[in-house]
């Protein structure tokens, strides 16, 4: 049965600690071993939305496990002109071994997989944005275990916030999530994490969410597509911004985390994300061992294996 990646809901607890094991080796070992588990395969990388970090993660990833990487921009394909995404699901699965979607609306992520009979991972879409997580999960495990880990996000309650409500759900970690009125994480979300076990609090009051937290995490006030709220979002996350102050309030080893791109003076001060505190530079980084310890897993790795059948 072909095993996609569209949220962290599709990994397991014992899964997704073999996975974050795994890309801690990959990273100590980068450079030095000959392994290549995907010999012989193509990934499809297809973007609707543009990437940096994504892409580039991906594709080197890919090349390292011994696939070729091949990028395909949405509109500049029949998928720009309309074909329906079950045609090209289809096209994609005779053609390629894998595909990674970076798009919009979660719906069409689903589509994609509905349709494919080759892995699917979601690269980002507006509900989740599942492998920003693995490496966010990989680079607060270097500090600290996961289980009992406070995190605070500050921000808006978008796919980030999504993620690392479901973050929450499998690692034992608590969540508390500052967001204005308005820009809270959707409850059908939460209550789902809720009904896991996690420990997730929604609160308007940032200084609330950071108190005693040993993880701090924003992101962008405007996302992708988010262009023309622009003005309305900077009057209503002005008392958002991750600053010294706000960060003093947090535990005395806290990091700061970003998924990037980030606009500093808006949802970040300077002197915190290129501070001490901060980790996003590892953060990025970890984005391309955490995607090739998926690689692996989705395309049968043994450790993986092992991980399932200890379930």
């Amino acid at each position: 049965m072909t095993r996609h990646f569209l949220s962290l809901l599709d990994l397991e607890a014992e899964e997704l600690t073999a996975l974050l094991d795994r890309a801690d080796v990959l990273r100590a070992e980068r450079g030095t071993t000959k392994e290549r588990p995907l010999e012989g395969k193509t990934v499809v990388v297809l973007l609707e939305k543009a990437s940096t970090r994504t892409r580039l993660s991906f594709e080197v990833g890919i090349h390292e496990l011994g696939g070729r990487p091949l990028t395909l921009i949405a509109k500049d394909t029949q998928i720009g002109r309309g074909e329906p995404l079950p045609d090209t699901a289809r096209m994609l699965s005779g053609y390629a071994h894998g595909v990674v979607f970076r798009t919009s609306g979660h719906d069409r992520v689903e589509q994609l997989a509905a349709h494919a009979s080759i892995p699917v991972i979601n690269g980002l879409s507006e509900r989740y944005h599942p492998c920003q997580l693995l490496a966010d999960l990989q680079t607060v495990r270097a500090e600290r275990p996961l289980a009992g880990t406070r995190v605070a996000w500050i921000g808006d309650g978008n796919n980030m916030a999504h993620s690392w409500i479901l973050a929450a759900a499998r690692t034992g970690m608590s969540l508390r999530l500052a967001s204005p009125e308005h820009y809270a994480p959707a409850p059908d979300i939460v209550g789902l994490a809720e009904s896991l076990g996690a420990d997730v609090e929604v609160v308007v009051d940032p200084r609330e969410a950071v108190e005693g937290a040993h993880v701090v995490t924003t992101d962008v006030w405007a996302s992708m597509g988010q262009e023309d709220e622009n003005a309305e979002r900077q009057r209503a996350f002005r008392d958002y911004q991750v600053d010294a102050a706000l960060m003093g309030r947090a535990d005395a080893s806290a990091i700061f985390l970003h998924c990037l791109p980030a606009h500093r003076g808006e949802e970040v001060s300077a002197d915190v994300i290129d501070g001490p505190a901060s980790r996003v530079w590892i953060e990025a980084e970890n984005r391309l061992h955490a995607q090739k310890a998926l690689l692996e897993a989705l395309f049968g790795a043994q450790w993986m294996e092992s991980a399932r059948k200890g379930r």
